[in-house]
């Protein structure tokens, strides 16, 4: 849509006669034109609009602008001419073009001095509206799609209460990856609030579960949300103490306040509880949400298993990082227990359901701790908050709680998503800081924007002390313990620690609005400790108002008559000095304070068309972006901030910049939809944690019992020397404060009062020149109270008995006046003097126009029988002695009308006696009895009498002014008389026996010019000297702020509450005011609930004073236009102070049946703009305001306003307000100037039928507006045709201009019974009219018209050509060449994205389908199917919230503007006649395609359910039980059902899914509705989706009934548009002007097989254009009657409609499930390598025993293994071994799948897929002991790296899918492969590489496995190829078979290097002794001899022959 916003012209030089100008404007040859206006410089201000269809803007478009003179007396004058391009707004749309002063040219198209001013505006077509006017407010629409469910059974989420509501929380385990451990047997335990799952058993370290758990919960929300999930990963093979590897938890609070409520496919990391060293111990998936009533699951159509993600746990979205919290806890202050008074502390600490404890100090209330406790969680951590407890322990047994605080995590971290741009955040710190703890009683429960405040603000109301304590995070542990003592220096802390007193001073100016108390009140005000009155601890200080009675206001309620003195509080403390945070705080609480009062105010006028609109949006931005400029006070160097202080200055400071900028930026589109974001981004960052100052409480007592409270952050009343931008918002300021009961206290719905206070609170030294209010005077002075009593006749001491001669005003303390001492600073003013307390004087009844008396008349039987009066004869109900009732007085103002009468309307005699007998020790009866019997003993009598005021001149506030201004100068002495706990009074009475006067003495401040203002001074008691009362013991050791608490203690046991001084204020003068009340109408704002107020009228009520409107009888939207008027209100208080803080208008909504009794529906509270001066006086303008339950949200809204004026001698003059209210017929009317504009107004209703009404005969519809009412012609035969006879119903009526204001549209169902009794059977409202407002006069409009369902006029030559093709469709052989490659799965996987194994099929782009993730109804696009007509809900005749539906009715509205003026043309109808509708009923074939179920509620105790699917419409029912799916919850039903009906007798389709059960009854799981008809009579084509291309034959045939050429005709034909001319030659068509080429689509002729002609797909290419339903999978949402509001599960299916007059369909669509194809996995083990060795021989060396295990997962039944390669000396094994795996592989999914029992006795298989995954595990075999596990390979089929070619090159790095560096691949793709793979195994808390597996894998079909049989390891048919047994070089037994040669071996393997060098060692040291033993004699001949060195030895001749002649001495002779 184009849109052209005329605004203004100027035309130079001026014309005369004025011209008539207008505005001419051409947009491709479209002509429209302005209204005619006068003048030179005519202002339009009119929208031109152009609808752009399916022609959206161009490059050259262009608008062209004439502007002439269309003076009647003379021809058109032409002024100037203009062109605007549309450039700009081609690709933006939304976007504004602004021309200011766009140049016109005449006509030689020179410029002239004429200018115009336009705005154009582009909206695409998914922007288009049919109104002219956006909502640029964003919430029209909203409301308006809140009225009626689109979606038949579904329901809207409720609203959190305090009440249990039903909540379901799932938990889905997909799989875990890399889990630390060998030989895992993983099992995941789910433990759930308590409620324990577990998955199957799974092998492997990267398990595979696909396991759903459901849990229902029916709890209260707080409760609720903090209960933890506990998600485990345990190893079943291992011993219970060591079997668990890893944990995640977190809390259900935290998953529900996620987006949708739910985490979806997230890896969490798991760590182990007890290693804080070790990391993530590995991954899990999982899809963990919960739900609320009403609330829907998000839909997940991923498979459960996918490869994509395989290494998502790597990725920065899963919470790889370990942090640890550090908690330094150092010590606490001021514990205190209401069960003992010395505590034994332990401080707890809660995370996400693990907790931590300090160690128990015993005997104090100071503990020291010095510990750290450190909790081990992931980042980011997935819970909300951080729980503190502290505990007394005393004898170890720690159930006693002394106090609780709860700390956010969001407000002590960031995680970085709040700022755009590079801010990344900061991780969990806080202080060195206090945090405060709170106990006792809890508040009621609220609901909050803040997630967290929901938890915190649950912690009690008592303040019970504080702890000191720090928080620091630290990504690596550097302790190996979870508990530790502090031993670092915490002096660097102490520095924080240093205390300054501070001043709370709180005035008190009004209470209000308060139920009745009998008792008197005060009030209480206390900071911390300080100020309790309960606690002598501290010292006493004047922390609590004097005791006053609460009176009657003349309406319901009472309030506190101060009037003009206004009770003053003063409290001392002493604190920490954080004013240089909280400095940060305010300034940014008033940036937020500022942006939320604006968006209130631009909530309130909900008018988009209200010219204060763009007026307050710019207010509201400019405010924003100077707010935003406001720098933040600097704490980053100031000595005391923490590392949390400079984060969040950081933060805050960057988002008041983006607010900044966001807001320079911001378009007036959707503006309270942004302002929110905007103010929930400041809420975040608004919270500070680190505010140590407790908060300030304001409690509401009675009878010394806190009844209800007040809190008040500290912050928003600190006083900052900085300046009033750093103060807090109401510091020194009047604030209104609305009291509220504890939880579980006080009666329901109520609120105690309201109560208005001025606090101020800040250092004492800042507190010299304190002045609150800027007009009144502080007076202090001393109080007690002398008593006396009568005895015998004489007033004295002696009958006082145990009461003091001078005591306090409830008689419990003595007082004596010469006791009293005057306080530091001050000193006595003035002596004692009596001074009576006329307020506690006031008489209850003072405001009430008449009081009723009563007195029972008591008689008893004497001895003789008779009646004789009473010991005591006249009493009250409860038997207390009353005054005789003729010696009752009538008071003064007073009179009677009527005496004594007895009463006689109850169980009484004729003469009024009832009758009973006396019981001890009261002796009076406790039942009456109406007859006499002989053994009464009583009787009485109850008189009766009513007094009525005395009309005097005085009204009631004057005559209570009066009593308490009253001067007793009669009275000197001032006695009142009475007793306690009765009311006194100033005269006496003949019964009076007690008696009191008031004594007060004044106190002064002295003149020292000191710095603190001197209420601070008064501290401790008046009349006890502080020096005398016994100091509380100090502890020597410990902190040093410890010596600065409050010595004042009393004695053990003593009680007594310390006297203390009263402060006042009093003003000096009062004001007067008046209050307008402009009351227009309240609206119910509950969605899908119709209510009717009954009597009602609205209560307003100000201060003490109210009024009521008159009562309506009946109206579901009561509309008053009343002012109501109060006159003359007296406020004691400076008139610039009632400005700045004015009291809050109350008005509430009050119900009145027919019995009279009064029921407030809701209270609606604002300030009234306050005018002082009427110089510049306006009346307000009419504003929603929200109407809201006590503990509810808001239930509805009330248009009103409200003004006060100041009464000044002016006004009493001229009485100019008053004047301008009219009157009429009794009562003030609204002014004229705000009451809404009145018009006439068309209302056109198209009446279309009535359905789903039982025990209805003529039905009847009657339409009302007001008072005006139409109604439609019975239907006659309701059975058989429920539509009404007469189609269209026209009335004109007088509306509000503005839809805003507009009374509801009323329709009632009348049915005409049997006699002609007519009865009211249904109803319905339609509360907002705003999306029926429409344009008559627009040229685009198509009227509404019913769809064409029948032919009578089809040529001849179609029927022959549907034939033909018919026939060719089943002739045609290229459906079964289709058939195998693609299905209609395969488009229903591409649609999801799941379907990756045929996505190259190169024609997928023309098998596209769209599957919707909600209904077809709730899709915004097709408007909820409801675009000819809406469906109507109807209810009783008086509906209440729970009313059940009663009806159906179908119909549209449309409301326009109707001339006044008679002979103005009238506007054109929106809805004409229509013909006879023939068409209706109609028979159609209804085909139901239901898919699947995805993540059924389980109703069998397994988990799981076995499903099945009944169809019901109208009387059929389809669907066999027999087929279930069993053992599933996401079963795949992939079923057709056909069947026909009649509608719209037979419209809703119901579609349920029951649990198959044996011996039982089956349970219904869920079930959905579909509404036939509305997708029959829908112009979007819902009856059968359009496919994106038409084929004539393969799986996606054509389905429809008819052509897409034919069904582009009926287009067009209900559109009005001229019918497409179709130009076969060159294959374009003439459609709307516009001609369009087969091209434009197919630029090259496609090639698909089975593509129809050219016609017909350029006709389904346009209708693809339109924006028409196309082929489709809806997911609707089941419900049940057992759970109404809870989702339990999805359907995912399609509708397809055929009226049966359009002939017959095309074929059924085959969504069979697709069966898994069997396959045959061959795997060969050749050998492995570098496997590690486990064992070690007797000689010492290493070896093993390997073989190889392998299985495919799931598959573990299978296992196989090979033969053992005994005496692996080197880590290699030799096997030559196959193994053969059959399975059942589903290719679309990627898994296997397998069938079988879970247990012998299970009745059904459970059906369960596995990812085909390969694993291979090498063992070492042992004997006698277990087998040692060496490594494992696991492998995915579908995604495996590629091998190494040889074993050199196998590493771990080959299994990292992230690497680029090796690739991966599909084993079915490939088919075989042969190589090596890494095995890896974990030790030492880490992954290695413990061997290398040669392998060959071969996949094969089941086909190709018969033709290649082989068989396992190497048995027969050993082929394929052939194993042969590998070498080894022995067996088992080979040590006894060689032993000496194996010990050779293994001793020459082992020690060879040992033995050749023990050889050489072994020669050398031989050779080393022979030297040695020989070196001797040696030497020694060569010192004898040494010629024997060189000469040779001598030659000796032996005589062989001669031996006898050896012995002979030689010759001589030689």
């Amino acid at each position: 849509m184009l849109r052209l916003f005329v605004g203004s012209a100027k035309i130079e030089p001026p014309l005369t006669p004025p011209p008539k100008p207008c505005l001419t404007v051409y947009f491709r040859d479209v002509k429209k034109r302005t209204h005619v206006t006068e003048g030179n410089d005519p202002i339009w201000n009119e929208a031109l609009v152009w609808y752009l269809w399916n022609r959206p803007l161009e490059k050259d478009s262009f608008l062209q602008i004439i502007l002439r003179d269309m003076t009647p007396s003379k021809k058109e004058r032409f002024i100037g001419l203009a062109t605007v391009l549309l450039k700009s707004l081609e690709k933006k749309s939304r976007e504004v073009l602004f021309v200011k002063d766009l140049v016109l040219l005449n006509h030689s198209m020179e410029p002239t001095e004429c200018t115009i001013n336009l705005q154009v505006f582009h909206m695409t077509q998914e922007d288009f509206e049919r109104t002219e006017k956006e909502d640029v407010l964003g919430i029209t629409m909203k409301e308006a799609a809140r009225q009626k469910l689109m979606v038949p059974g579904a329901t809207t989420p409720v609203v959190l209460s305090s009440k249990p509501q039903h909540f379901q929380v799932r938990v889905k385990v997909f799989e875990g990856r890399q889990l630390m451990g060998n030989n895992i047997k993983a099992i995941t335990k789910v433990t759930i609030a308590g409620h324990q799952h577990h998955t199957r058993v799974k092998m492997g370290n990267n398990p595979f579960f696909n396991e759903i758990f459901f849990q229902n919960f029916h709890e209260i929300p707080a409760k609720f949300f903090d209960e933890v999930i506990l998600i485990q990963v345990v190893n079943s093979a291992l011993p219970r103490s060591k079997a668990e590897i890893g944990r995640f938890q977190t809390d259900i609070g935290f998953i529900y306040h996620c987006p949708g409520h739910a985490i979806i496919r997230k890896w969490l990391g798991l760590c182990h509880p007890n290693k804080s060293t070790s990391g993530v111990r590995g991954y899990l998936k999982v899809t963990i949400c919960v739900l609320g009533a009403g609330d829907r699951a998000p839909l997940d159509q991923k498979l459960a298993y996918s490869t994509d993600d395989v290494q998502v746990f790597k990725s920065t979205a899963v919470p790889i990082k370990m942090a640890y919290l550090q908690f330094f806890i150092y010590c606490a202050e001021d514990l205190h227990s209401e069960k003992r008074p010395i505590v034994n502390p332990v401080l707890e600490v809660e995370l996400i359901g693990e907790k931590l404890k300090t160690i128990v100090q015993t005997q104090t209330d100071n503990p020291i701790w010095n510990q750290i406790l450190t909790f081990q969680i992931q980042m980011p951590c997935l819970s909300r908050y951080i729980k503190f407890r502290v505990l007394n322990c005393p004898k170890q047994n720690c159930w006693d709680e002394i106090g609780t605080v709860t700390l956010c995590l969001n407000q002590i971290s960031s995680s970085g998503e709040l700022i755009e741009g590079m801010y990344s955040g900061f991780l969990p710190c806080f202080g060195p800081c206090f945090l405060t703890l709170h106990g006792g009683k809890k508040p009621p429960f609220r609901i909050y924007a803040d997630p967290c405040i929901h938890d915190s603000i649950r912690d009690g109301l008592s303040y019970r002390g504080r702890v000191y304590l720090e928080l620091i995070t630290q990504l690596k542990s550097q302790q190996e313990t979870w508990i530790k003592d502090l031993s670092r220096d915490v002096i660097r802390v102490e520095k924080q620690q240093n205390r300054q007193k501070y001043g709370l001073c709180v005035v008190f100016i009004s209470c209000t609005m308060m139920p009745s108390f009998k008792d008197l009140i005060q009030f209480e005000v206390s900071i911390g400790y300080y100020g309790n009155k309960m606690d002598l601890n501290y010292k006493p200080l004047v922390s609590t108002t004097q005791y006053s009675p609460v009176i009657y206001d003349g309406n319901i309620y009472y309030y506190v008559p101060w009037y003009n003195t206004k009770p003053v509080v003063a409290v001392t403390s002493n604190w920490e000095d954080v004013s240089f945070r909280i400095n940060c705080l305010n300034v940014l609480q008033v940036t937020r304070d500022h942006l939320k009062a604006n968006l209130d105010t631009l909530k309130s006028i909900r008018n988009p068309r209200d010219p204060d609109v763009l007026s307050q949006w710019e207010k509201l931005r400019q405010e924003l972006m100077e707010d935003c400029k406001t720098p933040l006070p600097d704490v980053k160097d100031h000595p005391k901030a923490t590392n949390l202080d400079k984060q969040k200055w950081e933060l805050r400071s960057l988002l008041l910049q983006e607010l900044a900028q966001k807001a320079q930026k911001a378009e007036p589109r959707d503006m309270v939809a942004t302002v929110e974001d905007w103010l929930q981004s400041l809420d975040v960052v608004l919270t500070e944690p680190q505010v140590s100052l407790p908060d300030v409480m304001i409690w509401l007592m009675a009878k010394d019992q806190r009844v209800a409270y007040a809190r008040v952050p500290a912050h928003r009343v600190l006083f900052s020397q900085a300046g009033p931008l750093h103060s807090g918002s109401f510091c020194g300021k009047i604030q209104t404060l609305v009291l509220q009961y504890p939880e579980g206290e006080g009666p329901k719905n109520t609120v105690p009062g309201h109560l208005r206070v001025c606090m101020w609170l800040g250092n004492v030294s800042d507190s010299k020149n304190l002045q609150l209010l800027h007009d009144g005077d502080m007076v202090v002075y001393a109080e007690t109270y002398e008593n006396e009593a009568k005895y015998k006749d004489q007033w004295g001491q002696q009958g006082l008995k145990r009461c003091p001669n001078f005591s306090d005003v409830m008689g419990r303390k003595a007082l004596p006046k010469t006791d009293f001492r005057e306080p530091p600073g001050w000193h006595w003013q003035d002596d004692w003097i009596v001074e009576p307390q006329k307020r506690l004087l006031l008489d209850i009844d003072i405001n009430k126009s008449q009081v009723l008396e009563e007195v029972y008349e008591n008689e008893e039987r004497d001895a003789r029988g008779a009646w004789v009066p009473a010991t005591i004869p006249n009493t009250d109900v409860n038997g207390h002695p009353v005054e005789a009732r003729e010696n009752v007085r009538c008071p003064e103002g007073w009179h009677f009308t009527k005496e004594w009468i007895p009463e006689l309307n109850r169980a009484v005699d004729s003469e009024g006696w009832e009758y009973g007998v006396g019981i001890p020790p009261s002796g009076l009866p406790q039942v009456w009895s109406s007859v006499e019997k002989t053994y009464h003993s009583h009787r009485r009598r109850h008189w009766l009498r009513v007094r009525f005021r005395d009309h005097g001149e005085l009204d009631l506030e004057e005559e209570t002014l009066s009593f308490l201004q009253l001067d007793q100068a009669q009275e000197k002495e001032g006695w009142e008389y009475g007793t306690f706990g009765s009311k006194f009074h100033l005269s006496p009475h003949p019964q009076s026996r007690f008696r009191r006067r008031c004594w007060h003495r004044r106190l002064a401040p002295d003149n020292d010019d000191k710095d603190i203002a001197p209420i601070f001074l008064l501290e401790g008691s008046l009349i006890l000297d502080l020096q005398d009362r016994p100091k509380k013991e100090e502890e020597n050791k410990g902190w040093p702020w410890a010596q600065l608490k409050e010595t004042w203690k009393p004695k053990p046991g003593d009680a007594r509450q310390p006297d203390l001084p009263f402060i006042y204020c009093v003003p000096n003068k009062p004001h007067y005011y008046q209050l307008f009340c402009y009351i227009y109408q309240v609206r119910n704002s509950v969605p899908n609930q119709i209510l009717t107020f009954q009597g009602a009228f609205i209560r307003v009520v100000f201060l003490h004073h109210s009024q009521c409107t008159q009562a309506l009888v009946s109206s579901a939207v009561p509309t008053w236009a009343q002012t109501l008027i109060f006159q003359h209100l007296l406020l004691y208080e400076d008139p610039q102070d009632t400005k700045e803080g004015p009291p809050l208008v109350v008005m509430e909504l009050w119900q009145r049946d027919s019995l009279g009794k009064e029921v407030l529906w809701g209270r609606s509270m604002w300030p009234p703009v306050v005018s002082l001066d009427l110089q510049n006086w306006i009346l307000p303008p009419l504003r929603w305001h929200p109407l809201v339950k006590e503990l509810g949200g808001e239930e509805g809204q009330i248009l009103a306003s409200c003004e006060m004026i100041l009464e000044t001698e002016n006004l009493k003059e001229k009485h100019q307000p008053i004047l301008n209210v009219p009157w009429k017929n009794g009562i003030y009317t609204l002014p004229r100037s705000i009451q809404p504009t009145l018009r006439k107004m068309a209302i056109e209703i198209l009446a279309w039928g009535l359905r789903n009404m039982t025990k209805v005969h003529y039905p009847q519809l009657v339409v009302e507006f007001g008072e005006q009412s139409l109604s439609t012609k019975p239907i006659s035969d309701y059975q058989k045709n429920p539509n009404f006879p007469e189609s269209v119903l026209f009335f004109t009526v007088l509306m509000p201009t503005e839809a805003v204001y507009a009374l509801p549209l009323v329709m009632k169902v009348v049915d005409t019974q049997d006699f002609g009794q007519k009865k009211v059977v249904g109803r319905a409202n339609v509360d907002i009219l705003q999306p029926y407002f429409c344009d008559p006069w627009v040229q685009s409009y198509i009227p509404r018209q019913v769809p064409t369902l029948s032919e009578k006029k089809q040529q001849r030559g179609d029927f022959l050509w549907f034939f033909c093709e018919k026939f060719w469709f089943k002739s045609s052989k290229a459906e079964d060449e289709y058939e195998h490659e693609v299905d209609w799965w395969s488009k229903f996987f591409w649609a999801t994205g799941d379907y990756e194994k045929t996505s190259k099929y190169k024609y997928k782009d023309y098998h596209t389908i769209k599957v919707f993730d909600c209904e077809l109804e709730a899709e915004p696009d097709f408007q909820g199917l409801q675009d000819f007509c809406q469906t109507f809900q109807l209810y009783q005749e008086k509906p209440k919230a729970d009313s059940p539906v009663v009806g159906e009715f179908k119909g549209l509205f449309r409301i326009y503007p109707f001339p006044e003026n008679p002979e103005a043309p009238e506007p054109p109808r929106q809805f004409p006649v229509l013909p006879e509708r023939d068409d209706f009923p109609q028979q159609c074939l209804v085909r139901v395609y239901v898919v699947r179920a995805i993540n059924l509620q389980p109703q069998d105790f397994n988990g799981l359910c076995d499903p099945y699917v009944i169809l019901k419409l109208g009387k059929t029912k389809l669907g066999n039980r027999d087929l279930y799916q069993p053992n599933t919850v996401d079963p795949i039903f992939g079923t057709v059902f056909e069947l026909t009906c009649n509608i719209p007798l037979e419209k809703d389709l119901h579609i349920q899914l029951f649990d198959f059960d044996m011996f039982s009854a089956d349970d219904e799981i869920g079930t959905t509705i579909i509404d036939l008809e509305n997708r029959l009579l829908s112009g979007f084509g819902a009856c059968c989706g359009l496919a994106k291309s038409y084929f004539v034959s393969g799986p996606f045939i054509w389905r429809d009934q008819i052509r897409p050429s034919y069904l582009l005709e009926r287009y067009t034909k209900g559109k009005g548009q001229p019918p497409p001319v179709f130009n076969p030659e060159e294959d374009s068509v003439l459609y709307n002007g516009e001609e369009i080429n087969l091209k434009t689509f197919e630029p090259e002729p496609p090639t698909v097989p089975g593509l129809g002609p050219n016609k017909e797909r350029l006709a389904l290419h346009i209708l693809n254009t339109l924006g028409l339903v196309p082929e489709h999978v809806e997911t609707r949402t089941l419900y049940s009657k057992s759970q109404p509001s809870i989702d339990q599960g999805k359907l995912q299916l399609w509708v397809d409609i055929f009226p049966k007059k359009l002939g017959a369909p095309g074929p059924q669509v085959d969504i069979s499930p697709r069966k898994p194809k069997r396959y045959e996995l061959r795997c060969i083990i050749w050998k492995t390598a570098q496997v590690d060795l486990v064992h070690e021989t007797f000689s010492r060396e290493r070896m093993s025993d390997i073989y190889v295990k392998g299985w495919l997962f799931g598959l573990e039944k299978d296992m196989q293994k090979t033969d053992i390669h005994y005496h692996s000396l080197t880590g290699e094994g030799n096997f030559n071994w196959r193994f053969i795996f059959p399975m059942d592989y589903l290719a679309a999914e990627g898994v296997c799948i397998q069938s079988q029992k879970d247990y012998i006795w299970s009745l059904d298989p459970t059906l369960m897929k596995y990812p085909a995954r390969l694993i291979i595990q090498v063992w070492d075999n042992d004997i006698f002991s277990a087998d040692d596990f060496l490594g494992v390979l696991e492998l995915d089929l579908s995604d495996m790296p590629f091998p190494a070619q040889h074993a050199h090159y196998c590493t771990l790095k080959m299994m990292d899918n992230t690497s680029p560096q090796y690739k991966h691949f599909s084993l079915f793709k490939k088919k075989v492969v042969t190589g090596w793979w890494p095995c890896q195994v974990y030790n030492e808390d880490k992954w290695r590489m413990s061997g290398k597996v040669k392998m060959t894998l071969e996949i094969l079909t089941e086909k190709e496995a018969l033709i290649r049989p082989a068989g396992r390891g190497q048995s027969e048919p050993n082929q394929y190829p052939t194993l042969h047994p590998p070498p080894r070089a022995g067996g088992p037994l080979m040590w006894m078979k060689s032993p000496i040669k194996n010990f050779c071996l293994a001793c020459w393997k082992r020690y060879r290097f040992r033995i050749v060098g023990l050889v050489f060692l072994s020669i050398a040291v031989f050779m080393l002794f022979k030297f040695i033993y020989a070196a001797p004699s040696y030497l020694a001949m060569n010192l004898i001899k040494p010629e024997f060195r060189m000469a040779p030895p001598p030659i000796k001749v032996v005589n062989v022959m001669n031996p006898q002649d050896q012995n002979k001495p030689p010759s001589s002779a030689a």
